[in-house]
């Protein structure tokens, strides 16, 4: 059953009852997220991917998984973030390991984007999709927690080009990487060791390969 709380926006002071929403589990049960009636709700003033989950066990099987932060908007256009009791307080579970990547051959742009797609979902990137933002040279792709530049021309990756990538990240909060076929301007590689941008070459096999530290790093780890 859902649970309700009354609650005060803290930035007008009006009254709500808010009413805790359900979800379906894996097993069919529906998981509610117990709610923290004894927490002030806090209004949101930037979007963070890891801010707007949270990780909630089922009571039926015990499982746990990410859901939708309980949020709440008032009609004075505050948006209030609902506390969840132990929210997230177990260990996350141990990642699968990795099998090997399978890459597609590369012939047009929309193959390399489709390599690079392939590839961040084998380090472990879900819901990857078309960015909002368009880049300056290439194509955009966004998952969650990251945006990466699919560069398919035959012009090596600028110096400006890594940094438009950098800056669209930080303002959404994600990390980013990049994918070029031509390879990347030496200005370029040094501002992205700078940043931490991480590089890939995407060669004709459809294989990104790393340039600089960050790629590897990424590559070893994943997500």
């Amino acid at each position: 059953m859902s649970e309700s709380v009354p609650m005060r926006c803290p930035a007008c002071r009006r009254e709500h009852v808010y009413t805790a929403p359900s979800y379906p589990c894996a097993c069919g049960a529906p998981v509610t997220p117990s709610l923290d009636g004894t927490a002030e709700p806090t209004p949101v003033a930037h979007r963070a991917w890891d801010a707007d989950w949270v990780t909630v066990s089922c009571g039926s099987c015990g499982r746990r998984d990410q859901w939708p932060q309980p949020e709440l908007g008032c009609g004075c256009g505050a948006v209030l973030r609902i506390a969840v009791a132990g929210a997230g307080s177990a260990p996350p579970p141990e990642p699968e390991p990795r099998g090997a990547f399978r890459p597609v051959t590369i012939r047009t742009a929309r193959d390399a984007v489709t390599a690079a797609a392939l590839y961040l979902r084998w380090l472990g990137y879900r819901d990857i999709r078309r960015a909002d933002q368009r880049p300056p040279n290439g194509i955009g792709l966004a998952a969650r927690g990251l945006v990466a530049q699919v560069d398919p021309t035959v012009q090596p990756a600028s110096l400006r080009d890594v940094e438009c990538l950098w800056l669209t990240a930080m303002t959404e909060d994600s990390g980013c990487v990049y994918f070029s076929l031509a390879g990347y301007a030496e200005e370029a590689r040094e501002r992205a060791d700078a940043l931490g941008v991480p590089l890939f070459v995407l060669d004709f096999t459809g294989t990104p390969q790393p340039v600089n530290g960050p790629a590897d790093k990424l590559r070893g780890s994943g997500t």
